[in-house]
This record gives C-alpha cells, structure tokens and sequence, in this order.
C-alpha cells in the first residue's frame, strides 16, 4: 500500500503544472457532484446524475449556468455545497491549501510555486507566496464587507431569509459565479440601485484580478514610485470597454427603452457589468434582448475578464496585446508596442496563441450544438460563449438542452475556468527537448 502512495505521489510529481491544476480541477468537480448527486443535497426526483455533474462544473468554473434551479431544487445543505465549490473555484485551485502552509509559518515548496503559477498569471517580480496571502486576505474582506452591505440592502427591499441571500450573492458576486437563489436572477430587484451596485463592485473588483489590488497597495505603501504596465492596461481597458457597452446597449435595446432614464441606465450598467466581468447575474430578461444586444454581450464575454481574477474570457490584458500588434503591423513597426514600452514576444505569442485556441473552441463547441440541438442557433452560439468565458447568461435554453448539449457545454465551462490556452498545454504536453527545426518564412 505504501509502495503504491509511493508511485502515485511521483506521478503526480511528475505532472506538467498545468496538467495538474487541470487535474485538480477535476477532482474538485468529481468530489462536487457525487455529494450534490445525494439526496440530502436536493428535493426529491427534482435533480439527477446528469444535472449534479452540470451543476458541480459550473460552480467549480464559476460559471452559473443552470438545468436546474438552485434556489427550489436544491436543499440548504446543497446550497452551501454549491457556495464552497464557487469560492474554490473563484479563488483558484491551491490557493487555500497554500495559504494554510504560509499561515502556519512554512514555506511553499517549489512544486506548490510552480503551481500557483500556473494558476495565476502573475509578472515576474512578484513572489507567489506574499502574492497567495494577499489574495487570500482581500477575498475575505471583500465579500464580508459585501455580505453586510448585501444583507442591508436586501432587507430593506423586503426579500425574503436576507442574510443567507446576502452571504450567497456576495460570494458569487465576487468569485463572478453567475449563481443565484431567484429564477428571475435580479430582475425583481432591477430599479433597486443599492442592490446593483453593490454587486457590480463585487464583480468587479473581483474580475479586474488580483494583480491590480497587490500593485495598488504597493504604491499605497511606498513600495513602489508607480503601478505596473500590466495594472494600468488592466484597468483602462475595463474601464473603455464597460463605457463604451453601457453606451450602445443604453442608446440601442429596445427592451429596456421604455423605462425610466435613471432604470433604463442602471440596467445598461447592470448587464455591461455582468457580462464583462463574466459574473453572469442579469435585471433584464436576457431572451428579449435584440440581436444587435445579444451579439454585443457575446462580445463583453469574449474579451472577458483580467489575469489573476475570478472572471474567465479572453481577458483584457490579451485584448490589449492584440490591439497592439494589429496598431504595431499598421504602422510598420518591427516591435509590438502599447503606451510606448515594448511588449516581450513571448506575451505577444501567447496573446496570438489564446486567440487562435479560444477562437477554435468557440467555433467547435457551438458546431457540436448545432449538430445535437434544434435550438435556435444564436441562442446556442450565445450559450457556447456564456460557457467558455465562465459567463453564465443565457437566453433561457439551458435546461431544454439534450444530455449531449448539456455534456457540451459542461466541456466548454471546464475549458473556460483552465483557460483554453492552458487547456491546450495539458491536452498536448510540450517537448521539452531543443527546436531544432529549420526555419523557413511563411506568408501571411
């Protein structure tokens, strides 16, 4: 039996990082599911084997899509499973394992380094372990100071069993879950304004990633003359994308032309936030939105969220990187540049390599759904994107999806939370031997 722990233990050892945050991924899901699969996690018949499992990788790849309703399907014990799976997820597998090694005074192996690596895309002069205790220390904050203001906000709107509601949506809000105890999500609460905007701070604070908290506390401290290109590329891209959706989906959507111009604004800020930071909640019905708004969202979810956050997408730091190749080869320039600092080739690679893998998921899972559903194709082609940037919007199509539309969709959702690209790395485990390939130009 020893011998046996042994050998496991040197397989795992021996695991590429990536192959194994993958792996632990899947464990966490396995673990989820069998215990959401039980019948005190859910009324009676209301679930099966199918759902669990649909259910465990969209809480562990902080998704939020649903076949069935969290808030009357599932039991309370459930529900608090379905929260765990979530926060784990949102904050990154290893990270709290890690944290308890550095809390008790030790040092994080270098396997453990690697690993938290892998898991957050961190610049260089970062250490990953002050990096873990930092993240660690701001979610905690975060979502109670967000619980308590929740919990205020919803017990003057007269909602039902508050606290519990608060804890939840607080959670889910920052770790961008997408998850919710109401059918309707928040369409209830739409004109609510204290409501939306405590979960659009929470959305965001946890989608702009933990680099950007960690650099901006160095800068308050004096730790630094300046933030970081990677923080400010973060934050003004977040901050031009969110203004220039909640500008076209104010003036364009018919849906919400109607309503009051303060209601009709809170709404456009409402779902540009949901779908850029990938939380995935909505105040409006997304299946009523036009097409012109749908393909807007898809857009929002595509780029995504920021590295070192709970929010998946493209991200957009690799938007940016991408923007400025286009902006580098329009120009002449021989090197890519952004705000006037020479971007390293190997960012650009990777920015170019996400793209082309992202790009190619997308395209064959909605293939895929085409194939299997007799779904109205937008709407799958929406779904296909609401997965694999770990969104969780829908047009309402989920829960009428076939098993093999649903095990499609649960693929994309675990792609989205690895990432595609580094989905691809453990699919196909690099060489680690010299290129020594001849080179020879190719035209493009």
């Amino acid at each position: 039996m020893r011998e046996t722990w042994q050998a496991f233990w040197r397989f795992l050892n021996g695991l590429h990082p990536v192959r194994l945050v993958a792996l632990g991924y899947l464990s966490y899901i396995t673990i989820g599911w069998v215990i959401l699969a039980l019948p005190l996690s859910h009324a009676p018949d209301a679930v099966s084997g199918l759902d669990a499992l649909f259910t465990a990788t969209s809480a562990v790849s902080t998704t939020g899509l649903v076949t069935v309703s969290t808030g009357n399907d599932y039991s309370a014990f459930g529900q608090v499973v379905i929260l765990i799976l979530f926060q784990f997820g949102g904050i990154g597998y290893m990270t709290l394992g890690s944290f308890v090694v550095l809390s008790r005074g030790k040092t994080l192996s270098e396997r453990r380094k690697e690993i938290g690596e892998a898991v957050f895309s961190i610049p260089r002069d970062l250490r990953i372990d002050k990096f873990i205790v930092s993240v660690t220390a701001f979610t905690i904050i975060v979502e109670t100071l967000g619980a308590c203001a929740l919990f205020l906000a919803l017990r003057d709107a007269g909602v039902s069993n508050a606290l519990w509601s608060s804890i939840f949506h607080s959670v889910s809000a920052f770790c961008t879950a997408g998850f919710g105890l109401y059918d309707d999500s928040f369409e209830r609460l739409r004109g609510n304004v204290a409501v939306n905007v405590i979960l659009g701070v929470l959305s965001y604070l946890g989608a702009i990633g933990f680099i950007v908290f960690v650099d901006c506390w160095r800068r308050v401290i004096g730790k630094t003359s300046r933030l970081t290109l990677t923080t400010r590329v973060i934050l003004v891209t977040t901050a031009w994308v969110s203004v220039t959706g909640i500008a076209l989906l104010f003036l364009e959507e018919p849906a919400i032309r109607d309503l009051p111009v303060h209601e009709r604004l809170l709404a456009a800020c409402f779902q540009v936030a949901a779908a850029g930071t990938t939380a995935g909640f909505n105040s409006v019905p997304i299946g009523a939105l036009s097409q012109a708004s749908l393909f807007l969202l898809m857009m929002l979810m595509v780029v995504g969220a920021s590295p070192a956050g709970t929010g998946g997408g493209l991200k957009t730091t690799t938007f940016s990187a991408l923007f400025a190749v286009v902006k580098s080869s329009l120009l002449g320039r021989e090197r890519v540049t952004f705000w006037g600092k020479v971007i390293p080739e190997e960012r650009v690679r990777a920015a170019v390599a996400s793209l082309g893998f992202y790009s190619g998921v997308l395209i064959l899972g909605c293939y895929l759904l085409a194939l299997t559903e007799t779904l109205p194709f937008e709407g799958l082609l929406f779904e296909s994107a609401s997965a694999l940037g770990t969104v969780g919007l829908s047009t309402g199509i989920t829960a009428q999806l076939t098993p093999i539309g649903k095990l499609i969709i649960i693929m994309l959702m675990f792609i989205g939370r690895l990432g595609p690209l580094a989905f691809g790395i453990a699919l196909f485990f690099p060489s680690r031997a010299a290129d020594v390939r001849v080179r020879e130009d190719v035209a493009v």
